[in-house]
């Protein structure tokens, strides 16, 4: 993907101030250079002329949110027994939350379809900015397939997709990306970029056991990796990659089970080498681990982690995307108040905010609201990551202004 350059905060507010805005396209006129008199001619002759620069679509719909519509924008919800309820409309209207996705159903893609197409309408001047919702769910292949039924194919595991040539990965993906959009979906939590030690399949909770990896070494997991994201690409799906910086070399499920530790991977290993393949094939999100990596930051989960979201993912790979977070509900940080949970995942550099039941998701956004009004230097953190959110949402088309 293709990403337009992002405007520093004072950037964009000296944009907004400058310009007249009709629509996101429009453009203002070029600053006027400094008169001759104010410098000496040799500095007036050797300085470039000074030019303005139009706000983008994503920067314009940012500039005119309400603090609570941009904090809304952070989360990804799930949607009980996968249905638009009056509960999730209030939560629309009054928390402004931006995303949501499907669990589990079998209802198959038309009427799925129904139910996306419901949300949608939702997406109203007052709730969202008329933003449109990013929509997911967890469509890897095997036991984790989150929608089945009617028009819906029966996807194998991921060690099964790894055992193809990945022209054939690439092609299939497509099919089961357009069978997506069919449903109105427009997210994959996808594909699983963990490797798994080879013989340790039976001691991984909660990769190997559910045959989730794509093979058990780098090269076939990367090129696998990437010929997935391609396929989901070419039918409008974005991507994430997870759960970084991977979950092969741990025993525990962080879903189910708290403190579990990788004490194995470091900052240049090759078991990152699927990561960096996903984001050199333009992976819109990368999505972060509950674990805690001891050779990397002993101190922290990966989700509430600098070292690992800002240092590594961010600083050494690169990664320019949107950084989601593993379920914020799970139980490795359950013990934490929601609050708590989605205010440190923001600080130490996250974006997106994944996450079940919405009540949690309620409490979350408004602990972030209230904690915007307190502290200038975490408003702009959010500020920032509901401009990456907006600009993977621009990318989607589902800015009024895109």
């Amino acid at each position: 993907m293709t990403r337009r350059r992002r405007l520093g905060r004072g950037q964009l507010l000296g944009a907004v101030l400058a310009f007249t805005l009709i629509g996101c396209s429009s453009a203002g006129p070029s600053a006027e250079p400094s008169s001759p008199t104010s410098a000496p001619p040799s500095a007036a002759a050797s300085a470039p002329p000074e030019t303005s620069s139009a706000p983008s679509c994503a920067e314009t719909v940012l500039a005119g949110m309400t603090e609570a519509q941009r904090v809304g924008q952070l989360f990804l919800v799930g949607l009980k027994d996968d249905a638009v309820t009056p509960t999730v409309s209030d939560a629309i209207r009054t928390d402004h939350l931006g995303s949501f996705w499907y669990t589990r159903t079998t209802v198959g893609v038309a009427a799925l379809k129904a139910v996306s197409d419901q949300l949608q309408a939702l997406a109203t001047t007052e709730s969202t900015a008329r933003v449109a919702f990013f929509i997911a769910a967890n469509q890897e292949g095997g036991l984790i397939q989150g929608l089945s039924g009617p028009g819906f194919a029966t996807i194998p595991s991921a060690l099964v997709q790894g055992s193809w040539s990945t022209t054939d990965l690439q092609s299939r993906a497509g099919t089961w990306g357009d069978q997506l959009v069919g449903a109105g979906l427009n997210v994959n939590f996808a594909p699983v970029s963990d490797i798994v030690p080879p013989g340790t399949d039976s001691q991984n909770a909660p990769i190997g056991q559910l045959r989730r990896e794509y093979g058990h070494n780098p090269d076939i997991v990367s090129s696998h990796v990437a010929a997935f994201i391609a396929g989901m690409q070419q039918a409008g799906i974005g991507t994430v990659a997870k759960h970084f910086p991977g979950l092969g070399r741990v025993e525990g499920n962080t879903d189910f089970t708290a403190s579990v530790v990788d004490d194995v991977t470091t900052v240049d290993d090759p078991f990152l080498d699927p990561f960096i393949s996903a984001i050199g094939s333009g992976a819109e999100f990368v999505m972060i681990s509950l674990a805690t990596y001891t050779r990397i930051d002993p101190a922290n989960i990966a989700a509430f982690s600098p070292a690992i979201m800002r240092d590594l993912l961010r600083g050494t790979l690169g990664f320019d995307g949107v950084i989601m977070s593993d379920t914020l509900s799970g139980a490795a940080v359950v013990d934490l108040a929601p609050g708590v949970r989605a205010i440190r995942f923001l600080e130490a550099g996250g974006d997106m905010i994944v996450l079940n039941p919405l009540a949690t998701a309620i409490t979350m956004a408004r602990a972030v609201v209230a904690r915007t009004a307190s502290n200038a230097t975490f408003r702009a953190r959010v500020d920032d990551a509901a401009l990456r959110i907006l600009e993977a949402k621009d990318a989607a088309g589902l800015l009024p202004c895109g």
